[in-house]
């Protein structure tokens, strides 16, 4: 049987991510987790970052979902 990964909650609510969960995740420095709430429990995601550079040379041409029309959701 495996045994489970733990860590322990330090007082500033900090926690260190296990070597086997970083391994598993392929988790580096300055990498970016999501959490995912579920009932009885929560996954932890790897994510991936958003390219600014990309995201604002694209910026402008969103412009069509800026009007008063797109508040119906």
């Amino acid at each position: 049987m495996e045994r489970p990964v733990t860590s322990t909650v330090s007082s500033k609510g900090q926690t260190t991510i296990p070597a086997r969960v970083r391994r598993q995740l392929k988790i580096e420095p300055g990498d970016t987790i999501r959490y995912e709430m579920e009932e009885g429990g929560v996954r932890i995601h790897k994510t991936t970052r958003l390219d600014v550079e990309w995201a604002r040379s694209v910026e402008s041409t969103l412009t069509e979902w800026t009007g008063d029309d797109d508040d119906d959701l």
